[in-house]
């Protein structure tokens, strides 16, 4: 089964209502990875979880929100996709992902960038430590 991914900037989860209707979209686009950007919470726990992403065979990783801007959550179904490695920096979540019907490895990363140019190269240099760390052929 070939994965499908949402990537979403959500703008906040921190109201139930939004977050029910993030759950009924991520049902209705059947998506198997969801990275949200711009969660603007601190902690993303179990409940938070389940209450974008109903099921027994999800799992996630999460960069806290930096004050009241920020944060990435990524989940996935482990039918799906099994994860190796996570790296969790200053502006980004990057998962190292093996396919479950395969075994295809790949990498993904889901970011929420700084504003700032100043500030603009520590993403970049936090993409370039990824791919040189999980020895990526074709880029990040």
């Amino acid at each position: 089964m070939k994965p499908k991914t949402v990537s979403w900037n959500v703008c906040g989860l921190n109201e139930i209502i939004k977050r029910l209707r993030i759950r009924n979209l991520l049902r209705e686009w059947k998506a198997n990875i969801v990275c949200l950007q711009q969660t603007k919470l601190k902690m993303i726990n179990r409940r938070i979880v389940w209450s974008l992403w109903s099921g027994i065979h999800e799992d996630w990783v999460f960069l806290a929100s930096n004050g009241a801007s920020g944060g990435v959550v990524v989940m996935w179904d482990r039918r799906v996709v099994e994860k190796e490695e996570d790296f969790i920096g200053q502006y980004m979540v990057a998962c190292s992902f093996k396919c479950v019907s395969n075994n295809f490895l790949w990498t993904f990363a889901g970011v929420y960038g700084p504003n700032l140019d100043t500030d603009r190269r520590l993403l970049w240099e936090e993409l370039a430590g990824v791919h040189i760390w999980w020895e990526l052929s074709h880029g990040v």
